[in-house]
């Protein structure tokens, strides 16, 4: 009988071992395992939120046409802007029919009739689109990138016109099917009616006819260490050593991937040469992967939106800005923030820059500024204005840093045909 008991306590202690063994190697279902593959990655630390990819995408701005030549523009977080894009984003678009754009005069269109622009800066994907919007897939359509969508209503017709502009310049796309109303379009553009007027000039960018009233603000800012990207974006930060160039920079590599840092500028390029997979390059999936790198290596320190979207050969670069109460934080060579930029082969990040900072939530200063308008910015825009060299005018903020934090300074950012970017005050 004792000789049984103690085969059965012996028994019970080989099974307990085993057992503790096993949970500790292994982890319960929903735990992370011990055992880690060599390419995974260890999430350590949180810099910012993740963000759902939906989130990003939306119009940089939004132009009303009141009809009569007459217009007024809405920016991202007007009241307005999210109360007419969030009824639009529920409307379905169907049965797309393919136009040259040389074959319609849009000036005229503006001009006369009432309708809402959409602008998406460099263009989005389709496959992208498809995401905000109820957009029925469609062969024909979906591998283009759009920059502009047009509804409007022509006096004495029955439906809405849903223009779908390409990147490609040439061609634009009309959505036959919508299930918009004239009388929806109406009271939309309603909405309009009492905002700031906007004149059209050359019929590439407008100009408010007043002064536009933008905040001021001075914020804290933090900045993110040398050893926190470290932790983010190498699997084992151990190995890497330090290579400090003449520059003033310095470069973390572990023998495949490099990390280089301008602590000048609070900047860093991140270089990942592995060989992409095999298959095709798409921009739209590109995308997607681009945020999720970002989601999983640190996060977004504020709000940012998808700006550029372009590829070329087997390469996709992604840029997404930074806004600031609806506006963009504008990057400049002077001072490199506001955007984190992507490059990816075949879903693939082997690039990736951002700015160390990051803002801090409470404001340290506001006030409110009155920006240029009418006829004194157009004398200003005159200085650029030869030959047609004025492709785009935006309101955005210059980031000036401070001995207190980071002054975000209202300005027209405007951009030339040859794609540099100048400011007016």
């Amino acid at each position: 009988m004792k000789e049984r008991l103690k085969t059965f306590t012996l028994l019970v202690l080989v099974v307990s071992s085993l057992l503790q063994s096993y949970v500790l190697l292994f982890r319960f279902p929903g735990s992370d395992s011990v055992v880690q593959s060599k390419d995974s990655y260890i999430r350590t630390e949180e810099m910012g939120p993740e963000e759902r990819a939906d989130n990003l995408f939306f119009p940089d701005k939004m132009v009303i046409h009141l009809g009569e030549d007459q217009h007024t523009v809405f920016y991202p977080n007007d009241t307005f802007y999210n109360l007419v894009f969030n009824r639009l984003k529920g409307r379905t678009f169907d049965n797309f029919q393919r136009r040259m754009v040389a074959n319609i005069d849009w000036n005229k269109i503006r001009a006369e009739n009432r309708g809402i622009e959409l602008s998406f800066q460099s263009g989005i994907p389709v496959t992208l689109l498809q995401r905000i919007m109820q957009i029925v897939p469609d062969s024909l359509f979906e591998g283009e990138r759009i920059d502009k969508i047009w509804f409007y209503s022509i006096e004495g017709e029955s439906k809405v016109h849903v223009m779908f502009f390409s990147t490609e310049g040439d061609v634009v796309y009309e959505a036959a099917q919508a299930d918009l109303t004239v009388q929806d379009v109406d009271q939309l553009v309603d909405f309009g009616l009492n905002w700031m007027p906007y004149k059209m000039v050359e019929g590439r960018y407008y100009v408010p006819e007043n002064e536009l009233n933008m905040i001021s603000v001075e914020l804290p800012i933090g900045i993110y260490t040398t050893e926190q990207m470290q932790r983010s974006l190498f699997f084992d930060p151990s190995i890497t050593r330090n290579i400090r160039e003449k520059d003033g920079s310095e470069i973390y590599t572990d023998s495949k991937r490099s990390l280089q840092v301008d602590q000048g500028q609070n900047w860093i390029s991140y270089t990942d040469p592995a060989a992409p997979p095999s298959g095709e390059s798409n921009p739209g999936k590109d995308v997607l992967s681009a945020i999720d790198f970002v989601n999983q290596h640190g996060g977004w320190n504020g709000t940012y939106g998808l700006s550029r979207a372009d590829e070329s050969e087997d390469r996709t670069l992604v840029r997404f800005q930074q806004y600031y109460g609806g506006f963009p934080i504008l990057n400049t060579p002077g001072f490199q923030y506001g955007v984190m930029e992507l490059d990816l082969q075949k879903g693939t990040v082997t690039s990736y820059e951002r700015s160390l900072l990051y803002l801090e939530s409470a404001a340290m200063e506001k006030q409110m500024m009155k920006l240029t308008g009418g006829e004194e910015l157009e004398a200003k825009l005159a200085l650029y204005a030869e030959d047609g060299a004025i492709r785009g005018l935006d309101p955005v903020y210059l980031p000036v840093i401070t001995e207190q934090g980071l002054l975000l300074k209202p300005v027209w950012a405007v951009e030339l045909h040859n794609g540099a970017i100048v400011t007016v005050e």
